[in-house]
Protein backbone atom coordinates (compact mmCIF):
# COMPACT_ATOMS: atom_id res chain seq x y z
CA UNK A 1 0.00 0.00 0.00
CA UNK A 2 2.77 2.44 0.95
CA UNK A 3 4.63 1.73 -2.30
CA UNK A 4 1.50 2.23 -4.40
CA UNK A 5 0.54 5.44 -2.64
CA UNK A 6 4.05 6.81 -2.90
CA UNK A 7 4.12 5.99 -6.62
CA UNK A 8 0.89 7.92 -7.19
CA UNK A 9 2.16 10.85 -5.14
CA UNK A 10 5.44 10.85 -7.05
CA UNK A 11 3.53 11.02 -10.34
CA UNK A 12 1.46 13.96 -9.04
CA UNK A 13 4.63 15.62 -7.72
CA UNK A 14 6.46 15.22 -11.04
CA UNK A 15 3.49 16.54 -13.03
CA UNK A 16 3.20 19.52 -10.66
CA UNK A 17 6.88 20.34 -11.20
CA UNK A 18 6.40 20.16 -14.97
CA UNK A 19 3.41 22.52 -14.80
CA UNK A 20 5.23 24.90 -12.46
CA UNK A 21 8.33 25.07 -14.67
CA UNK A 22 6.21 25.41 -17.81
CA UNK A 23 4.21 28.33 -16.41
CA UNK A 24 7.42 29.94 -15.11
CA UNK A 25 8.78 29.85 -18.66
CA UNK A 26 5.61 31.52 -19.98
CA UNK A 27 5.70 34.04 -17.12
CA UNK A 28 9.19 35.08 -18.25
CA UNK A 29 8.09 35.53 -21.87
CA UNK A 30 9.54 32.26 -23.16
CA UNK A 31 7.85 29.44 -25.04
CA UNK A 32 6.49 26.52 -22.97
CA UNK A 33 9.03 23.74 -22.50
CA UNK A 34 6.66 20.81 -22.08
CA UNK A 35 3.01 21.75 -22.48
CA UNK A 36 1.53 23.44 -25.58
CA UNK A 37 0.20 26.92 -25.10
CA UNK A 38 -3.44 27.68 -25.96
CA UNK A 39 -2.41 31.04 -27.37
CA UNK A 40 0.87 32.62 -28.43
CA UNK A 41 2.82 34.58 -25.92
CA UNK A 42 2.08 38.27 -25.81
CA UNK A 43 3.83 40.19 -28.52
CA UNK A 44 6.35 42.65 -27.25
CA UNK A 45 5.48 45.15 -29.92
CA UNK A 46 2.16 46.66 -30.87
CA UNK A 47 0.79 46.49 -34.41
CA UNK A 48 2.30 48.96 -36.82
CA UNK A 49 -0.63 51.33 -36.51
CA UNK A 50 -4.16 51.37 -35.22
CA UNK A 51 -5.52 51.69 -38.74
CA UNK A 52 -3.54 48.73 -40.04
CA UNK A 53 -4.37 46.66 -36.95
CA UNK A 54 -8.07 47.41 -37.33
CA UNK A 55 -8.10 45.63 -40.66
CA UNK A 56 -7.41 48.31 -43.26
CA UNK A 57 -5.34 45.83 -45.26
CA UNK A 58 -7.16 43.94 -48.02
CA UNK A 59 -6.69 40.63 -46.20
CA UNK A 60 -8.90 41.80 -43.35
CA UNK A 61 -12.02 41.26 -45.47
CA UNK A 62 -13.14 37.60 -45.77
CA UNK A 63 -12.07 35.86 -48.96
CA UNK A 64 -12.75 32.47 -50.42
CA UNK A 65 -9.56 30.84 -49.12
CA UNK A 66 -10.84 30.59 -45.56
CA UNK A 67 -13.88 28.46 -45.90
CA UNK A 68 -16.07 30.72 -48.06
CA UNK A 69 -17.70 29.75 -51.32
CA UNK A 70 -16.71 31.01 -54.71
CA UNK A 71 -19.56 33.52 -54.44
CA UNK A 72 -17.48 35.42 -51.88
CA UNK A 73 -15.40 37.23 -54.43
CA UNK A 74 -11.84 37.88 -53.23
CA UNK A 75 -10.23 41.20 -53.91
CA UNK A 76 -9.04 44.40 -52.40
CA UNK A 77 -11.25 46.46 -50.11
CA UNK A 78 -12.89 49.28 -52.06
CA UNK A 79 -11.79 52.67 -50.88
CA UNK A 80 -15.42 53.75 -50.51
CA UNK A 81 -17.18 56.71 -52.03
CA UNK A 82 -16.13 60.19 -50.92
CA UNK A 83 -18.16 61.50 -48.01
CA UNK A 84 -18.83 65.06 -46.90
CA UNK A 85 -19.21 63.85 -43.32
CA UNK A 86 -15.92 63.93 -41.37
CA UNK A 87 -14.81 60.75 -39.62
CA UNK A 88 -15.66 60.73 -35.93
CA UNK A 89 -15.97 58.50 -32.88
CA UNK A 90 -19.51 58.15 -31.55
CA UNK A 91 -19.90 57.22 -27.87
CA UNK A 92 -23.21 55.76 -26.70
CA UNK A 93 -24.18 54.36 -23.31
CA UNK A 94 -26.88 52.37 -21.53
CA UNK A 95 -27.04 51.50 -17.84
CA UNK A 96 -24.60 48.57 -18.25
CA UNK A 97 -22.73 49.12 -21.51
CA UNK A 98 -20.77 51.92 -23.14
CA UNK A 99 -19.80 51.53 -26.80
CA UNK A 100 -17.69 53.63 -29.14
CA UNK A 101 -18.41 53.46 -32.88
CA UNK A 102 -16.21 54.67 -35.72
CA UNK A 103 -18.17 56.31 -38.54
CA UNK A 104 -15.71 54.61 -40.87
CA UNK A 105 -17.75 51.49 -41.48
CA UNK A 106 -19.93 51.88 -38.39
CA UNK A 107 -17.42 49.65 -36.58
CA UNK A 108 -17.43 49.10 -32.79
CA UNK A 109 -13.92 50.02 -31.69
CA UNK A 110 -14.29 50.32 -27.89
CA UNK A 111 -16.53 48.91 -25.16
CA UNK A 112 -16.79 49.41 -21.42
CA UNK A 113 -18.76 47.38 -18.87
CA UNK A 114 -20.11 49.86 -16.36
CA UNK A 115 -20.80 47.22 -13.70
CA UNK A 116 -17.46 45.42 -14.00
CA UNK A 117 -14.33 47.24 -12.90
CA UNK A 118 -10.82 47.08 -14.30
CA UNK A 119 -8.63 45.48 -11.63
CA UNK A 120 -5.50 47.24 -12.87
CA UNK A 121 -7.09 50.71 -12.89
CA UNK A 122 -9.17 51.12 -9.75
CA UNK A 123 -12.62 52.51 -10.40
CA UNK A 124 -12.40 52.40 -14.21
CA UNK A 125 -14.87 50.21 -16.13
CA UNK A 126 -13.51 47.05 -17.72
CA UNK A 127 -12.63 47.47 -21.41
CA UNK A 128 -13.15 44.61 -23.88
CA UNK A 129 -13.28 46.06 -27.41
CA UNK A 130 -10.36 48.45 -27.76
CA UNK A 131 -8.31 50.28 -30.37
CA UNK A 132 -5.22 51.75 -28.77
CA UNK A 133 -1.45 51.68 -29.02
CA UNK A 134 -1.10 48.12 -27.74
CA UNK A 135 -4.59 46.60 -28.02
CA UNK A 136 -6.82 45.90 -31.01
CA UNK A 137 -10.22 44.28 -30.64
CA UNK A 138 -13.13 45.34 -32.89
CA UNK A 139 -16.48 44.16 -34.27
CA UNK A 140 -16.64 44.79 -38.03
CA UNK A 141 -19.25 44.15 -40.73
CA UNK A 142 -19.67 44.87 -44.43
CA UNK A 143 -20.61 43.51 -47.85
CA UNK A 144 -18.54 41.41 -50.25
CA UNK A 145 -19.19 39.91 -53.66
CA UNK A 146 -18.61 43.13 -55.57
CA UNK A 147 -17.80 46.81 -55.21
CA UNK A 148 -20.04 47.30 -52.16
CA UNK A 149 -19.84 49.17 -48.82
CA UNK A 150 -17.69 47.48 -46.18
CA UNK A 151 -16.11 48.24 -42.79
CA UNK A 152 -13.83 50.87 -44.39
CA UNK A 153 -16.64 52.84 -46.03
CA UNK A 154 -17.46 56.29 -44.53
CA UNK A 155 -20.93 56.46 -42.99
CA UNK A 156 -23.27 59.09 -41.56
CA UNK A 157 -24.49 58.68 -37.97
CA UNK A 158 -27.94 59.49 -36.62
CA UNK A 159 -29.68 58.63 -33.36
CA UNK A 160 -29.45 59.13 -29.60
CA UNK A 161 -26.18 58.77 -27.71
CA UNK A 162 -27.56 58.09 -24.23
CA UNK A 163 -30.43 55.89 -23.11
CA UNK A 164 -33.19 58.40 -22.15
CA UNK A 165 -34.92 58.03 -18.79
CA UNK A 166 -38.12 56.04 -19.02
CA UNK A 167 -37.13 54.24 -22.23
CA UNK A 168 -35.68 50.76 -22.69
CA UNK A 169 -34.06 51.09 -26.12
CA UNK A 170 -31.33 53.16 -27.71
CA UNK A 171 -31.31 53.09 -31.53
CA UNK A 172 -28.30 54.10 -33.64
CA UNK A 173 -28.13 54.33 -37.42
CA UNK A 174 -25.12 54.38 -39.74
CA UNK A 175 -25.74 54.94 -43.45
CA UNK A 176 -23.23 54.88 -46.29
CA UNK A 177 -23.28 56.77 -49.53
CA UNK A 178 -23.79 54.56 -52.59
CA UNK A 179 -20.82 52.34 -53.47
CA UNK A 180 -21.32 50.55 -56.77
CA UNK A 181 -24.89 51.78 -56.67
CA UNK A 182 -25.53 50.09 -53.29
CA UNK A 183 -26.11 51.76 -49.92
CA UNK A 184 -25.62 49.93 -46.63
CA UNK A 185 -27.59 50.97 -43.55
CA UNK A 186 -26.56 49.56 -40.16
CA UNK A 187 -29.02 49.90 -37.29
CA UNK A 188 -27.85 49.02 -33.77
CA UNK A 189 -30.43 48.66 -30.99
CA UNK A 190 -29.12 48.65 -27.42
CA UNK A 191 -31.47 47.68 -24.57
CA UNK A 192 -31.53 48.60 -20.91
CA UNK A 193 -29.79 46.04 -18.72
CA UNK A 194 -28.65 43.96 -21.71
CA UNK A 195 -25.27 43.05 -23.19
CA UNK A 196 -26.90 41.97 -26.46
CA UNK A 197 -27.06 44.44 -29.34
CA UNK A 198 -29.64 43.86 -32.09
CA UNK A 199 -28.05 44.59 -35.47
CA UNK A 200 -29.92 45.10 -38.75
CA UNK A 201 -28.12 45.43 -42.09
CA UNK A 202 -30.26 46.93 -44.86
CA UNK A 203 -28.96 46.65 -48.42
CA UNK A 204 -30.48 49.35 -50.62
CA UNK A 205 -30.02 48.80 -54.35
CA UNK A 206 -29.94 52.22 -56.01
CA UNK A 207 -28.31 50.87 -59.17
CA UNK A 208 -30.06 49.92 -62.36
CA UNK A 209 -29.41 46.20 -62.11
CA UNK A 210 -29.88 43.37 -59.62
CA UNK A 211 -27.07 42.71 -57.16
CA UNK A 212 -26.33 39.65 -55.01
CA UNK A 213 -23.98 40.65 -52.15
CA UNK A 214 -22.98 38.68 -49.08
CA UNK A 215 -22.75 40.06 -45.54
CA UNK A 216 -19.69 39.40 -43.38
CA UNK A 217 -19.58 39.87 -39.62
CA UNK A 218 -16.19 39.48 -37.97
CA UNK A 219 -14.34 39.96 -34.70
CA UNK A 220 -10.80 41.21 -35.17
CA UNK A 221 -8.42 40.84 -32.24
CA UNK A 222 -4.72 40.78 -31.41
CA UNK A 223 -3.30 37.47 -30.19
CA UNK A 224 -2.25 38.68 -26.75
CA UNK A 225 -3.70 37.52 -23.47
CA UNK A 226 -6.29 39.79 -21.90
CA UNK A 227 -5.06 42.49 -19.51
CA UNK A 228 -4.51 41.26 -15.97
CA UNK A 229 -4.57 37.55 -16.84
CA UNK A 230 -2.11 35.49 -14.80
CA UNK A 231 0.55 33.23 -16.31
CA UNK A 232 0.29 30.83 -13.36
CA UNK A 233 -3.07 29.43 -14.47
CA UNK A 234 -4.00 28.95 -18.10
CA UNK A 235 -7.36 29.99 -19.55
CA UNK A 236 -8.26 29.92 -23.23
CA UNK A 237 -8.00 33.06 -25.33
CA UNK A 238 -9.08 32.98 -28.96
CA UNK A 239 -11.93 32.28 -31.40
CA UNK A 240 -14.63 29.70 -30.79
CA UNK A 241 -17.39 28.33 -33.02
CA UNK A 242 -20.63 26.60 -32.14
CA UNK A 243 -22.94 24.52 -34.32
CA UNK A 244 -25.60 21.95 -33.48
CA UNK A 245 -23.58 19.36 -35.38
CA UNK A 246 -20.18 19.78 -33.72
CA UNK A 247 -21.08 21.83 -30.62
CA UNK A 248 -18.33 23.98 -29.10
CA UNK A 249 -15.03 24.22 -30.98
CA UNK A 250 -12.09 26.31 -29.77
CA UNK A 251 -9.52 27.51 -32.29
CA UNK A 252 -6.06 28.46 -31.05
CA UNK A 253 -4.32 31.47 -32.60
CA UNK A 254 -1.32 29.24 -33.29
CA UNK A 255 -3.49 26.83 -35.31
CA UNK A 256 -4.84 29.73 -37.40
CA UNK A 257 -1.30 30.90 -38.08
CA UNK A 258 -0.21 27.40 -39.14
CA UNK A 259 -3.31 26.83 -41.27
CA UNK A 260 -4.42 23.95 -39.03
CA UNK A 261 -7.60 25.50 -37.62
CA UNK A 262 -10.31 22.83 -37.39
CA UNK A 263 -13.93 23.97 -37.16
CA UNK A 264 -17.23 23.65 -39.03
CA UNK A 265 -16.99 25.81 -42.14
CA UNK A 266 -20.68 25.86 -43.08
CA UNK A 267 -23.82 25.62 -40.95
CA UNK A 268 -27.44 26.80 -40.78
CA UNK A 269 -27.13 27.50 -37.06
CA UNK A 270 -24.69 28.44 -34.33
CA UNK A 271 -22.46 31.43 -33.72
CA UNK A 272 -18.85 32.66 -33.70
CA UNK A 273 -17.18 34.14 -30.64
CA UNK A 274 -13.93 35.59 -29.38
CA UNK A 275 -13.23 34.29 -25.88
CA UNK A 276 -10.96 35.35 -23.04
CA UNK A 277 -10.95 34.95 -19.26
CA UNK A 278 -14.29 36.11 -17.78
CA UNK A 279 -15.51 37.99 -20.93
CA UNK A 280 -16.49 37.28 -24.53
CA UNK A 281 -17.99 38.71 -27.70
CA UNK A 282 -20.05 36.79 -30.25
CA UNK A 283 -21.89 37.30 -33.52
CA UNK A 284 -25.25 35.53 -33.36
CA UNK A 285 -26.83 35.18 -36.84
CA UNK A 286 -30.50 34.42 -37.38
CA UNK A 287 -30.88 30.63 -37.07
CA UNK A 288 -32.13 28.65 -40.02
CA UNK A 289 -30.08 30.51 -42.66
CA UNK A 290 -26.99 28.86 -44.07
CA UNK A 291 -23.77 30.77 -43.40
CA UNK A 292 -20.05 30.16 -43.67
CA UNK A 293 -17.51 30.44 -40.85
CA UNK A 294 -13.94 31.63 -41.23
CA UNK A 295 -10.84 32.32 -39.16
CA UNK A 296 -7.59 33.79 -40.47
CA UNK A 297 -4.54 35.82 -39.61
CA UNK A 298 -4.91 39.36 -41.01
CA UNK A 299 -1.81 41.13 -39.76
CA UNK A 300 1.14 41.08 -37.39
CA UNK A 301 -0.27 39.29 -34.31
CA UNK A 302 -3.79 40.09 -35.54
CA UNK A 303 -6.57 37.56 -36.17
CA UNK A 304 -10.13 37.64 -37.51
CA UNK A 305 -12.96 35.19 -36.89
CA UNK A 306 -16.44 35.57 -38.27
CA UNK A 307 -19.14 34.42 -40.61
CA UNK A 308 -20.50 35.19 -44.09
CA UNK A 309 -24.25 35.13 -44.73
CA UNK A 310 -26.05 35.52 -48.06
CA UNK A 311 -28.22 38.61 -48.44
CA UNK A 312 -30.04 37.32 -51.50
CA UNK A 313 -30.74 38.89 -54.86
CA UNK A 314 -31.68 42.58 -54.48
CA UNK A 315 -33.68 43.93 -57.40
CA UNK A 316 -33.13 47.49 -58.67
CA UNK A 317 -34.77 49.94 -56.29
CA UNK A 318 -35.42 47.23 -53.69
CA UNK A 319 -34.16 46.83 -50.11
CA UNK A 320 -33.31 43.60 -48.30
CA UNK A 321 -32.51 43.35 -44.59
CA UNK A 322 -30.48 40.81 -42.56
CA UNK A 323 -31.01 40.67 -38.80
CA UNK A 324 -28.42 39.42 -36.33
CA UNK A 325 -27.26 40.04 -32.78
CA UNK A 326 -23.95 40.92 -31.18
CA UNK A 327 -23.13 39.84 -27.64
CA UNK A 328 -20.40 41.72 -25.81
CA UNK A 329 -20.24 41.14 -22.09
CA UNK A 330 -19.29 39.03 -19.07
CA UNK A 331 -19.53 35.24 -19.00
CA UNK A 332 -22.45 35.04 -16.58
CA UNK A 333 -23.67 31.50 -17.11
CA UNK A 334 -27.41 31.97 -16.52
CA UNK A 335 -27.47 35.06 -18.75
CA UNK A 336 -25.58 33.28 -21.54
CA UNK A 337 -27.99 30.35 -21.46
CA UNK A 338 -30.90 32.72 -22.07
CA UNK A 339 -29.31 34.40 -25.12
CA UNK A 340 -28.52 31.55 -27.52
CA UNK A 341 -28.14 27.75 -27.47
CA UNK A 342 -24.66 26.76 -26.33
CA UNK A 343 -23.48 30.31 -25.67
CA UNK A 344 -22.80 29.42 -22.02
CA UNK A 345 -19.96 27.21 -23.31
CA UNK A 346 -17.76 30.28 -23.82
CA UNK A 347 -17.35 29.92 -20.06
CA UNK A 348 -14.93 27.11 -20.76
CA UNK A 349 -14.67 24.23 -18.26
CA UNK A 350 -12.71 22.06 -20.67
CA UNK A 351 -13.06 18.29 -20.27
CA UNK A 352 -14.89 18.68 -16.95
CA UNK A 353 -17.98 20.50 -18.27
CA UNK A 354 -20.28 17.58 -17.38
CA UNK A 355 -19.20 17.90 -13.73
CA UNK A 356 -18.55 21.64 -13.57
CA UNK A 357 -22.01 22.75 -14.72
CA UNK A 358 -23.91 21.04 -11.85
CA UNK A 359 -21.27 22.24 -9.39
CA UNK A 360 -21.77 25.83 -10.58
CA UNK A 361 -25.54 25.37 -10.31
CA UNK A 362 -25.16 24.26 -6.69
CA UNK A 363 -22.70 27.08 -5.93
CA UNK A 364 -25.13 29.61 -7.40
CA UNK A 365 -27.99 28.20 -5.27
CA UNK A 366 -25.83 28.45 -2.15
CA UNK A 367 -25.00 32.05 -3.02
CA UNK A 368 -28.72 32.75 -3.32
CA UNK A 369 -29.07 31.66 0.31
CA UNK A 370 -25.83 32.97 1.84
CA UNK A 371 -25.36 36.10 -0.26
CA UNK A 372 -21.53 35.81 -0.18
CA UNK A 373 -19.45 33.93 -2.73
CA UNK A 374 -16.66 33.16 -0.24
CA UNK A 375 -19.00 31.48 2.24
CA UNK A 376 -20.74 29.77 -0.68
CA UNK A 377 -17.40 28.17 -1.63
CA UNK A 378 -16.92 26.99 1.97
CA UNK A 379 -20.47 25.58 2.07
CA UNK A 380 -20.00 23.80 -1.27
CA UNK A 381 -16.81 22.06 -0.07
CA UNK A 382 -18.61 21.01 3.12
CA UNK A 383 -21.44 19.48 1.04
CA UNK A 384 -18.93 17.67 -1.18
CA UNK A 385 -17.16 16.30 1.89
CA UNK A 386 -20.49 15.03 3.22
CA UNK A 387 -21.29 13.46 -0.16
CA UNK A 388 -17.91 11.70 -0.26
CA UNK A 389 -17.82 10.86 3.45
CA UNK A 390 -18.12 7.11 2.87
CA UNK A 391 -15.30 7.11 0.30
CA UNK A 392 -13.06 9.17 2.56
CA UNK A 393 -13.91 6.99 5.58
CA UNK A 394 -12.83 3.88 3.68
CA UNK A 395 -9.59 5.56 2.63
CA UNK A 396 -8.72 6.76 6.14
CA UNK A 397 -9.68 3.41 7.67
CA UNK A 398 -7.26 1.73 5.29
CA UNK A 399 -4.58 4.31 6.13
CA UNK A 400 -5.20 3.80 9.86
CA UNK A 401 -4.75 0.04 9.45
CA UNK A 402 -1.59 0.65 7.48
CA UNK A 403 -0.31 2.90 10.24
CA UNK A 404 -1.04 0.16 12.79
CA UNK A 405 0.95 -2.48 10.87
CA UNK A 406 3.65 -0.08 9.74
CA UNK A 407 6.15 -1.32 12.41
CA UNK A 408 5.78 -4.87 11.04
CA UNK A 409 6.33 -3.65 7.48
CA UNK A 410 9.42 -1.70 8.57
CA UNK A 411 10.82 -4.77 10.31
CA UNK A 412 10.19 -6.88 7.18
CA UNK A 413 11.98 -4.39 4.98
CA UNK A 414 14.99 -4.48 7.24
CA UNK A 415 15.00 -8.28 7.49
CA UNK A 416 14.59 -8.95 3.75
CA UNK A 417 16.32 -5.92 2.29
CA UNK A 418 18.59 -8.22 0.28
CA UNK A 419 15.70 -10.41 -0.93
CA UNK A 420 13.01 -8.18 -2.50
CA UNK A 421 10.93 -11.11 -3.76
CA UNK A 422 10.68 -12.69 -0.32
CA UNK A 423 9.95 -9.29 1.21
CA UNK A 424 6.97 -8.81 -1.14
CA UNK A 425 5.61 -12.25 -0.32
CA UNK A 426 5.82 -11.60 3.42
CA UNK A 427 4.18 -8.21 3.03
CA UNK A 428 1.24 -9.75 1.15
CA UNK A 429 0.90 -12.35 3.90
CA UNK A 430 0.63 -9.62 6.53
CA UNK A 431 -1.94 -7.76 4.39
CA UNK A 432 -4.07 -10.92 4.24
CA UNK A 433 -3.77 -11.64 7.94
CA UNK A 434 -4.60 -8.07 8.95
CA UNK A 435 -7.31 -7.78 6.24
CA UNK A 436 -5.72 -4.68 4.76
CA UNK A 437 -6.37 -3.74 1.13
CA UNK A 438 -3.20 -2.14 -0.31
CA UNK A 439 -5.34 -0.02 -2.66
CA UNK A 440 -7.95 0.83 -0.04
CA UNK A 441 -6.50 4.27 0.72
CA UNK A 442 -5.96 5.28 -2.92
CA UNK A 443 -9.03 4.32 -4.91
CA UNK A 444 -11.57 6.37 -2.88
CA UNK A 445 -9.35 9.44 -3.23
CA UNK A 446 -8.81 8.89 -6.96
CA UNK A 447 -12.60 8.77 -7.48
CA UNK A 448 -12.93 12.26 -5.99
CA UNK A 449 -10.13 13.90 -7.99
CA UNK A 450 -12.27 14.71 -11.11
CA UNK A 451 -14.91 16.38 -8.92
CA UNK A 452 -12.42 18.66 -7.21
CA UNK A 453 -10.68 19.49 -10.51
CA UNK A 454 -14.11 20.38 -11.94
CA UNK A 455 -14.73 22.65 -8.94
CA UNK A 456 -11.32 24.24 -9.56
CA UNK A 457 -12.46 25.21 -13.09
CA UNK A 458 -15.78 26.52 -11.79
CA UNK A 459 -14.01 28.90 -9.42
CA UNK A 460 -11.37 29.87 -11.97
CA UNK A 461 -13.90 30.62 -14.74
CA UNK A 462 -16.74 32.33 -12.87
CA UNK A 463 -16.85 36.07 -13.50
CA UNK A 464 -19.05 36.36 -10.42
CA UNK A 465 -15.85 36.08 -8.35
CA UNK A 466 -14.48 39.31 -9.85
CA UNK A 467 -14.66 41.98 -7.16
CA UNK A 468 -16.56 39.66 -4.80
CA UNK A 469 -15.42 40.10 -1.17
CA UNK A 470 -15.27 37.40 1.48
CA UNK A 471 -14.05 38.49 4.93
CA UNK A 472 -11.78 41.17 6.37
CA UNK A 473 -8.77 41.53 4.06
CA UNK A 474 -10.19 39.44 1.16
CA UNK A 475 -11.88 42.11 -0.95
CA UNK A 476 -11.78 40.24 -4.26
CA UNK A 477 -11.94 36.44 -4.65
CA UNK A 478 -10.63 36.59 -8.24
CA UNK A 479 -7.19 37.96 -7.34
CA UNK A 480 -4.47 36.64 -5.04
CA UNK A 481 -4.51 37.20 -1.31
CA UNK A 482 -2.74 40.58 -0.88
CA UNK A 483 -1.08 39.46 2.38
CA UNK A 484 -0.60 35.77 1.43
CA UNK A 485 -2.40 34.68 4.61
CA UNK A 486 -4.57 32.08 2.88
CA UNK A 487 -1.65 30.48 0.96
CA UNK A 488 0.34 30.25 4.21
CA UNK A 489 -2.62 28.58 5.97
CA UNK A 490 -2.98 26.25 2.99
CA UNK A 491 0.71 25.30 3.22
CA UNK A 492 0.51 24.69 6.98
CA UNK A 493 -2.60 22.51 6.67
CA UNK A 494 -0.99 20.51 3.86
CA UNK A 495 2.07 19.93 6.04
CA UNK A 496 -0.20 18.84 8.90
CA UNK A 497 -1.84 16.31 6.60
CA UNK A 498 1.61 14.97 5.71
CA UNK A 499 2.47 14.68 9.41
CA UNK A 500 -0.67 12.62 10.08
CA UNK A 501 0.09 10.12 7.30
CA UNK A 502 2.31 7.07 7.88
CA UNK A 503 5.97 7.94 7.33
CA UNK A 504 7.68 6.08 4.46
CA UNK A 505 10.35 3.65 5.71
CA UNK A 506 12.92 5.14 3.32
CA UNK A 507 14.41 8.28 4.98
CA UNK A 508 15.00 9.98 1.63
CA UNK A 509 11.38 9.44 0.56
CA UNK A 510 10.23 10.73 3.93
CA UNK A 511 12.15 13.97 3.39
CA UNK A 512 10.78 14.40 -0.14
CA UNK A 513 7.23 13.84 1.10
CA UNK A 514 7.72 16.93 3.25
CA UNK A 515 9.30 18.99 0.51
CA UNK A 516 6.54 18.23 -1.99
CA UNK A 517 3.80 20.28 -0.22
CA UNK A 518 6.18 23.22 0.11
CA UNK A 519 7.02 23.20 -3.60
CA UNK A 520 3.41 22.63 -4.64
CA UNK A 521 2.25 25.50 -2.40
CA UNK A 522 4.37 28.02 -4.31
CA UNK A 523 1.73 28.13 -7.09
CA UNK A 524 -1.02 28.89 -4.59
CA UNK A 525 0.64 32.18 -3.65
CA UNK A 526 -0.32 33.40 -7.13
CA UNK A 527 -3.74 31.76 -7.43
CA UNK A 528 -7.02 33.67 -6.95
CA UNK A 529 -8.14 33.82 -3.32
CA UNK A 530 -11.36 31.93 -4.15
CA UNK A 531 -9.36 28.88 -5.25
CA UNK A 532 -7.24 28.99 -2.10
CA UNK A 533 -10.38 29.29 0.08
CA UNK A 534 -11.67 26.10 -1.51
CA UNK A 535 -8.35 24.27 -0.96
CA UNK A 536 -7.90 25.45 2.64
CA UNK A 537 -11.46 24.40 3.51
CA UNK A 538 -10.89 21.00 1.94
CA UNK A 539 -7.62 20.55 3.87
CA UNK A 540 -9.19 21.44 7.23
CA UNK A 541 -12.16 19.10 6.71
CA UNK A 542 -9.83 16.31 5.56
CA UNK A 543 -7.68 16.67 8.69
CA UNK A 544 -10.76 16.65 10.94
CA UNK A 545 -12.19 13.55 9.27
CA UNK A 546 -8.86 11.72 9.33
CA UNK A 547 -8.40 12.54 13.02
CA UNK A 548 -11.92 11.35 13.86
CA UNK A 549 -11.64 8.06 12.00
CA UNK A 550 -8.20 7.25 13.43
CA UNK A 551 -9.47 7.90 16.95
CA UNK A 552 -12.55 5.71 16.44
CA UNK A 553 -10.36 2.85 15.19
CA UNK A 554 -8.15 3.02 18.25
CA UNK A 555 -5.16 4.36 16.31
CA UNK A 556 -4.21 7.61 18.10
CA UNK A 557 -3.15 10.33 15.66
CA UNK A 558 0.61 10.71 15.58
CA UNK A 559 2.70 13.46 14.09
CA UNK A 560 5.41 11.92 11.93
CA UNK A 561 7.80 14.86 11.83
CA UNK A 562 10.62 14.90 9.29
CA UNK A 563 14.20 14.09 10.14
CA UNK A 564 16.55 16.11 7.97
CA UNK A 565 19.76 15.05 9.63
Amino acid sequence: MNDIRRTILWVIFAFSLIMLWDQWQVHNGKKPTFLPSSAPAASASAPASAAQAAGSTPSAVPTSNAGTSSAAVPGEVPAGAPSATPRERVEVATDVLKLTFDTEGGTIVHSEFLKHKDMEHAGAPFVLFDTSGNRVYQAQTGLIGGNFPNHKTPMKFSGERTLPDGTNELVLRFESDPVGGVRLVKTYTLKRGSYVVDVRHEVVNASGQAVNPQLYMQLVRDGNKGPGESSFYTTFTGPAFYTDAKKFQKVAFTDIEKGKADFVKQSPDGWVAMVQHYFASAWLPTPGKEHENFARKVGDNLYAAGLIAPVGAVAPGATLAVDSRLFVGPQEEKMLESIAPGLELVKDYGFFTILSKPLYWLLDKLHGVLGNWGWSIVALVVLLKIAFYWFNAKAYQSMAKMKAINPKITELRERYKDNPQQMQMEMMRIYREEKVNPMGGCLPIIIQIPVFIALYWVLLSSVEMRGAPWILWIKDLSVRDPYFILPIVMTLTTLLQTALNPAPPDPMQAKLMWLMPLIFSVMFFFFPAGLVVYWVTNNILTIAQQWLINTRMGVPPQFNLPKFR
